[in-house]
């Protein structure tokens, strides 16, 4: 039996309600094949615990998380806590500290799922983007200068290392070489006269190495009309920390809404813990009643899965996912339905179990 050591950090509003699913699904799978077997252990850090503590995260903290196999994150942010505080003191911290440099977020249409655009086929919106997780414009360099008088100025500065660039770039090269994809740069070279040119030279010299790879590299303006207009240029995209932020909202709004955005915050290397973590927020407006959509967190345990070499049980959790969409009896209000949060994941789970019987 492989035994996988799980962090759970279910953080603020829906985070609880919808990471519990998550972790329902995963006893499921345990269930389903005796050889895989999770141990989860809870950690309370987060927004309440800063207003309880004045930290986002214990003293010990990041030394805690060393010790297990990965983190599965609920959401982060609460009113009364300024966001960059939620952000930098509890996920960036997490990202930055397990340097987590790659940023997984499918940008798939699945079955069952609405789309905002017209006369689009599935066919046409399935792509990964690859997101630089550590560094860009979200490395926290900069200053604040005569704050308060006349001549304030602040400095945000992007940072774009050799190594930080070449890395997710060649993650995203071997990727679409293993799945036989296209590969698509998103810049914006003309505006960003040193970051972006660096990038784009980067992205370049590295495909020298992969001649089989067919690459295309867009303007982050233009490839957000495309997104829009020619979803089915894109398979594997990778982009900076910013942009690719941006990007995967989009992506989420035209496969299905941020109630099916899962995201994977991956250390290739497995020196230190990779996060799984829904990336729809913690919409406190909702949090407690049931109306939250858990299935953003269960893909993002297909993910998991995925990373822990279970692709076959990854796969099925997802499937499980669109049948349960297709079916449409269980499904949360911002899908249409009226079922509560715990109802949909049971679904998910009957689901599984159906199609695990013909595995």
């Amino acid at each position: 039996m492989k035994s996988h050591k799980i962090a759970v950090i279910a953080g603020d509003g829906i985070g609880p309600e919808v990471i519990s699913e998550g972790v329902k699904v995963l006893k499921a799978v345990s269930k389903l094949n005796p050889e895989i077997n999770f141990e989860f252990t809870d950690f309370p850090w987060g927004c309440e615990y800063y207003v309880k503590t004045g930290k986002m995260i214990a003293d010990d903290g990041m030394e805690t998380l060393k010790k297990f196999d990965a983190i599965y994150l609920g959401a982060v942010g609460y009113p009364g806590v300024p966001d960059h505080i939620s952000l930098w003191g509890l996920l960036l911290k997490i990202r930055k500290g397990f340097d987590q440099y790659i940023n997984l977020r499918p940008v798939k249409l699945l079955n069952g799922a609405e789309c905002p655009l017209k006369n689009v086929d599935r066919s046409q919106i399935d792509m990964v983007v690859i997101r630089e997780n550590s560094e860009g414009e979200y490395a926290g360099a900069g200053d604040w200068l005569f704050k308060g008088k006349p001549e304030e100025v602040v400095l945000q500065t992007g940072v774009f290392s050799r190594k930080g660039c070449e890395r997710v770039i060649r993650y995203a090269y071997e990727l679409a070489r293993k799945e036989g994809k296209t590969l698509t740069s998103i810049s914006k070279a003309n505006a960003l006269n040193y970051s972006m040119v660096f990038w784009d030279e980067v992205f370049e010299e590295i495909g020298k190495e992969y001649p089989d790879v067919k690459t295309y590299s867009y303007l982050v303006d233009a490839a957000c009309m495309f997104f829009v207009k020619q979803p089915e240029r894109f398979q594997i995209v990778v982009t900076s920390n910013l942009f690719g932020d941006i990007v995967t909202d989009l992506g989420a709004a035209i496969a299905g809404g941020l109630g099916l955005a899962a995201g994977a915050n991956l250390n290739p290397e497995r020196t230190f813990p990779s996060m799984f973590e829904p990336v729809h927020g913690s919409a406190p407006d909702i949090a407690g009643q049931g109306k939250a959509n858990p299935l953003a967190a269960i893909w993002s345990v297909s993910q998991m899965l995925d990373f822990f070499g279970y692709e076959n049980w990854g796969k099925a959790v997802l499937d499980a996912i669109e049948k349960v969409m297709v079916e449409k009896k269980f499904l949360t209000p911002d899908m249409g339905g009226t079922s509560k949060t715990n109802e949909v994941g049971d679904a998910v789970v009957k689901a599984l179990e159906e199609i695990a019987a013909n595995m």
